[in-house]
């Protein structure tokens, strides 16, 4: 048995050796001095408009060191940028059409190639709408050999989602959103980041919004029933006061740590001879 212990210990001290090199490695790439995660996270947000996706977005993205990609905001920046996918997508814009599936995940891929702050993963918030959309999404993502590892649906009462958004205000620039009664900025009309200016968006009335949730629903459900298939899909009460919604992800997320150590002891139990 010495002998087979002295070579579990020399088997465990090689791993521990790579696991220190992985992680030099990743600083390095990342760029040393940068802030660095170990953990990454690729997932996407399903709620309705005013279930709180831009309350909590900007958290996970702080707490993992990634890229939150709002497909609005991106197509937006897109064509002010004048890229090739840009000017695509403002051709048939301009001509009243919509900007097909293609355009908008290769713009998905453009970001996560090119955006630095993808390297730690990344939040996808308005995309897929449809269940041809996550198909097309999931194909690109398994040619970078990468899957999606959360869809995490904020579910709320239509009822009191009218009365959240009727009181919304947006800082346009980032996507942070704010409310007058449950939410308030620091300072009347100013986003707490930056100073600037807030705005609430024409469309945020009860009319308008009724119309926007019935659309939402029709389009969502399929969706939610597809990852819900692959096992990815959970639900969170997004009724809750926001800092009891990020618990609920945060318990997510916590739950995926526990599945690796889990996964690391199984390989080191492995190892280990039985006494």
């Amino acid at each position: 048995m010495g002998y087979l212990d002295d070579e579990v210990k020399r088997l465990q001290g090689i791993i521990s050796n790579i696991e220190g090199r992985v992680q030099a490695l990743e600083s390095r790439q990342l760029g040393g001095n940068q802030k660095k995660t170990a953990e990454e996270i690729r997932m996407i947000l399903i709620g309705p408009p005013g279930a709180g996706k831009g309350t909590q977005a900007p958290k996970i993205k702080e707490k993992f060191n990634c890229c939150h990609l709002a497909t609005g905001d991106m197509l937006r920046s897109q064509v002010a940028k004048k890229t090739t996918l840009g000017r695509e997508a403002k051709k048939i814009m301009d001509a009243g059409g919509l900007v097909s599936d293609d355009i908008v995940i290769g713009m998905i891929k453009e970001e996560l190639d090119n955006n630095k702050e993808c390297k730690g993963g990344f939040i996808l918030d308005g995309f897929p709408r449809t269940v041809p959309q996550a198909e097309g999404l999931d194909k690109m993502l398994r040619e970078r050999s990468q899957s999606l590892q959360h869809a995490v649906e904020l579910k709320i009462d239509d009822q009191l989602l009218v009365s959240r958004i009727t009181g919304r205000l947006v800082h346009p620039a980032s996507g942070r959103s704010y409310h007058t009664t449950f939410n308030p900025p620091k300072v009347h009309m100013t986003d707490d980041i930056t100073g600037e200016p807030l705005i609430q968006r024409s469309d945020d009335n009860a009319e308008a919004l009724k119309k926007r949730l019935a659309t939402y629903h029709k389009q969502t459900a399929p969706v939610v029933d597809y990852y819900r298939k692959t096992g990815i899909w959970q639900a969170i009460d997004a009724a809750q006061a926001p800092g009891q919604v990020w618990k609920s992800l945060q318990a997510i997320f916590d739950g995926d740590k526990a599945k690796a150590k889990k996964a690391g002891s199984g390989l080191l139990s492995k190892l280990t001879p039985s006494s």
